[in-house]
């Protein structure tokens, strides 16, 4: 097999399995600490043992996303040491800065948060947990400004064959970043939201400790249903921006071959015929992609073939034109997931609102279990959307994929690692549901069940 083939498979299902795991630990953090808020303010040991619960689910799951994190990283230099050659005097900074701020950030608080409930104040303890969460959106910040330059690189020269960064003012002002960033963070909100719905409504179907998993699913709901909406907000503004920077990706998400016409309609459905580059069976709604352009229910958008053109007078000779069924499906999966979070999230806020949780609709509850497989669906299709519909690219219009490969590894080795790395994170997969099980089938009162009512360190506090 092609050696650059399998080193995108091998980063490809690395990086999925990793995103797993980021956005659970930024949700739930999130969540934690509001939790641990309302503990502090209104003294209700109910929001302590809330935080308490779904902090330990959070930490198991933060310990495996940094075991499999360290593998993305290390990849650059294994299989793309071409790539890492020509933008590591860019990526350096950045990187550098999420591991010594952002990450030592999270993980010194995360040592206080777990050992210091009691031994250091409500205040500080909660503080501590409020870092934890501000430490894991400035990684994302960090992570994505780095992604964001592959997207639109700006704040760079080209010296013997280089990209040196000369201008760290307009990475971090980079247009890309300013729309992928809360993207991105309000869609790790939604799905450590969902994540405790789910596991809430399953409680709740089996009756057990009810009152705690109502409560901490009206929160998550909450949480959930706002980051959701945010999601599409800034969803659309993404969009936005694609047309202007990256026109092939967006007309590769439309499988929009020519001129879409004015106003142009958004596709739900179509038979892509790749080879003669063309569609049947289209089913469309009219002037919603000129919405989605513009903001306004007018205007065309350049076609696939057209924008080949542009981009062979300016790029030279290629085929510029990325896997059209791809980044259409992963598009329309990645939206298909979005709406359904935000119509269960919105019958959710309506079930709280009419005072209906004591008795929430069997039907409703299942679906808000299996709900908690929406945003890591959603997720990865929006992260294949956005890394597929960028090809031929590494680096858009300065370095091709295939120029990015280390040139001496072979093909067998990169499918030996594929096949183990693949492995190792199986079992990897296997514990963390394992381990999630065993909390979750414990409950929130396993310690008063082995030794008694707990005891509240603060109570001495009056």
């Amino acid at each position: 097999m092609d050696t650059v083939l399998l080193s995108r498979i091998q980063f490809a299902s690395t990086t999925i399995f990793h995103y797993f795991f980021v956005p659970v630990s930024i949700g739930l953090a999130l969540i934690i600490a509001i939790m641990e808020t309302m503990y502090v303010r209104k003294g209700n040991e109910e929001y302590k043992r809330m935080a308490q619960f779904w902090g330990k689910l959070f930490l198991i799951n933060f310990a495996v996303g940094v075991v499999t994190g360290i593998l993305q990283e290390f990849q650059f230099g294994m299989n793309w040491s071409d790539y890492s050659r020509f933008v590591g005097d860019v990526f350096g900074a950045p990187l550098a800065i999420e591991a010594l701020l952002a990450f030592f950030l999270e993980s010194t608080f995360i040592g206080i948060w777990i050992f210091g409930w009691d031994k250091v104040s409500k205040r500080i303890h909660l503080l501590s947990i409020w870092l934890v969460a501000l430490g894991t959106m400035l990684s994302a910040f960090w992570i994505l400004l780095a992604n964001s330059f592959m997207q639109h690189p700006v704040g760079f020269a080209l010296n013997n064959g280089r990209a040196e960064m000369n201008d760290i003012f307009a990475l971090i002002t980079n247009g890309q970043l300013l729309v992928e960033f809360p993207h991105t963070v309000l869609a790790a909100y939604a799905t450590g939201a969902f994540l405790v719905t789910g596991i809430s409504a399953y409680k709740l179907l089996k009756k057990q400790d009810v009152a705690f998993f109502r409560k901490s699913f009206e929160i998550a709901a909450i949480v959930g249903v706002i980051s959701s909406f945010g999601v599409a907000v800034a969803g659309h503004a993404q969009a936005q921006y694609l047309v202007e920077t990256q026109p092939m990706k967006m007309a590769a998400s439309e499988a929009l071959w020519g001129e879409s016409g004015d106003p142009a309609p958004w596709t739900v459905f179509a038979n892509i015929d790749v080879k003669n580059q063309t569609n049947s069976n289209e089913v469309q709604v009219p002037y919603l992609l000129s919405f989605l352009s513009y903001s306004k229910f007018s205007g065309d958008v350049k076609g696939m073939l057209e924008l080949q053109k542009e981009y062979e007078v300016a790029y030279g000779p290629g085929d510029y034109i990325p896997p059209v069924k791809t980044t259409f499906w992963s598009f329309r999966i990645m939206v298909a997931a979005g709406t359904l979070m935000m119509l269960f999230g919105v019958y959710a806020i309506y079930l709280m609102w009419r005072k209906k949780m004591d008795r929430p609709n069997t039907w409703f509850m299942r679906f808000m279990f299996w709900g908690l497989l929406l945003p890591p669906i959603a997720n990865t299709a929006g992260w294949i959307m956005t890394e597929i519909g960028r090809q031929p690219w590494t680096v858009f219009g300065l370095m091709t994929t295939e120029d990015s490969v280390s040139p001496n590894i072979t093909s067998g080795q990169v499918l030996f690692s594929v096949i183990t790395f693949n492995a190792i994170y199986a079992i990897l997969g296997a514990v963390l549901v394992g381990l999630f099980v065993k909390v979750i089938k414990k409950g929130p009162y396993a310690m008063d069940n082995e030794h008694g009512e707990s005891h509240d360190p603060y109570n001495k506090e009056g």
